[in-house]
């Protein structure tokens, strides 16, 4: 009954009214802590969104409460289906002002971050990006932080990889969002720093894209490499396919891209076609760490053996213990500056991506990224790890300084 009458001119009041939804956190601490977590889990990305949510229901019964020493924590998910900024906005409103939620997690996707970034400092709500890369977003609010990547920490370095390694001309491909264009950016500038060369950029539609054409003018340009960016998902196998299907392997252009182009769990229904695409990422399930071992013995006991988790599930992983790790270390208290501070000074040297920070500058997240081969490994197609480039800041910040 309170839902139905809940307006959009009300929630907005109800935001500006800062101090009072405070004030109920505090008087609250003893309560459970209320955690929105906002992931896809409806329309052409589902698959992505439900990888999320089983790793943030495995954090929380696995490892969540020996970090809470018997805190409780109540998780409150909602679905945006999607690239919805608006959904996003009205479904971050919901969560602070009828939930009276003191984190928020998640947010797949650049758009509906920026679209709740003003909410987020209204309501001095804290929220954990467990995906979203665009560099800029966490600039859009003092109560951002990172546990995914920004898509320059894997591109740049590519680009450089790339120039090193005997390509010498490129073709960029990538999804017209914010993303694809930090994608197109971020390579084309620590290629060309390099000696490469970028002998045409082209962007296509985030949704259905029809990859045949593009590639075939691929092919007609014959570059020696095509570096593409899309958000994987099922348009993983769906790309590959195309690519193999209209030769371009077979004319010498090599494939190359950030780990979103060979997401793990995606890359079996590829099978071996994919062999061969060199990425650079923080992430592999054939990531050789015993952290790695464990999380994905829990994840295999839980959810199978053949459901593989991949990057976007890592990133619900970190980000989940840094909000867990946050409220032991404030004893709940729903103080969100002290929140906040505990947040930019966290550190886990056991992630199963290795050893992570956040930048108390940036609020970024600080890791390793990774050269990767896909490898046929007893019968399966996995993203084998060649070459560690540690402790990688977002580089779009040092060229776009505050």
């Amino acid at each position: 009954m309170y839902q139905s009458r809940l307006t959009r001119r009300s929630i907005t009041k109800a935001l500006f009214a800062t101090p009072m939804i405070l004030s109920s956190r505090i008087a609250l601490a003893a309560d459970p802590v209320k955690v929105g977590l906002i992931f896809t889990t409806s329309g052409p990305f589902a698959s992505s969104g439900d990888l999320m949510a089983k790793a943030a229901a495995l954090f929380m019964k696995h490892k969540a409460p020996a970090l809470l020493s018997g805190q409780k924590i109540e998780i409150i998910q909602r679905d945006d289906g999607g690239p919805n900024p608006e959904v996003a906005k009205r479904l971050v409103q919901e969560l602070i002002v009828r939930d009276r939620v003191q984190f928020i997690g998640g947010i797949q996707w650049t758009p509906n971050a920026f679209a709740i970034g003003p909410l987020l400092t209204q309501s001095k709500t804290p929220c954990v990006l467990m995906n979203a890369g665009t560099s800029s977003i966490v600039r859009s609010s003092p109560f951002f932080a990172r546990t995914s990547h920004t898509i320059w920490q894997s591109c740049y370095p590519l680009g450089q990889w790339a120039a090193r390694n005997k390509i010498g001309k490129a073709y960029t491909l990538v999804t017209d969002f914010a993303g694809g264009h930090d994608a197109e950016t971020g390579f084309t500038k620590g290629f060309t720093e390099a000696g490469g060369s970028v002998v045409a950029a082209v962007r296509m539609p985030i949704q259905n894209p029809n990859f045949a054409p593009l590639l075939q003018r691929v092919r007609d340009t014959k570059p020696d490499a095509l570096f593409v960016f899309h958000p994987g998902g099922t348009q993983t196998a769906a790309f590959i396919k195309t690519y193999a299907e209209i030769g371009l392997a077979n004319d010498g252009i090599r494939l190359i891209g950030p780990g979103d182009l060979t997401s793990d769990e995606e890359l079996p229904s590829v099978g071996p076609i994919a062999k061969g695409i060199i990425t650079a990422h923080h992430y592999s399930v054939a990531g050789d760490r015993p952290a790695n071992k464990e999380f994905l013995a829990l994840w295999h006991q839980e959810y199978g053996a053949s459901l593989r988790p991949n990057y976007m599930s890592v990133g619900v992983w970190d980000g989940m213990r840094v909000i867990a790790t946050t409220i032991a270390a404030n004893k709940g208290n729903g103080d969100p500056d002290a929140a906040m501070e505990t947040i930019k000074k966290y550190r886990d040297d056991n992630s199963p991506r290795g050893p992570i920070s956040i930048d108390p500058q940036t609020r970024d997240i600080v890791q390793n990224e990774y050269i990767r081969e896909v490898r046929i490994v007893n019968g399966e197609p996995y993203n084998v790890e060649l070459e560690t480039i540690p402790a990688v800041k977002d580089p779009w910040k040092s060229f776009n300084p505050a």
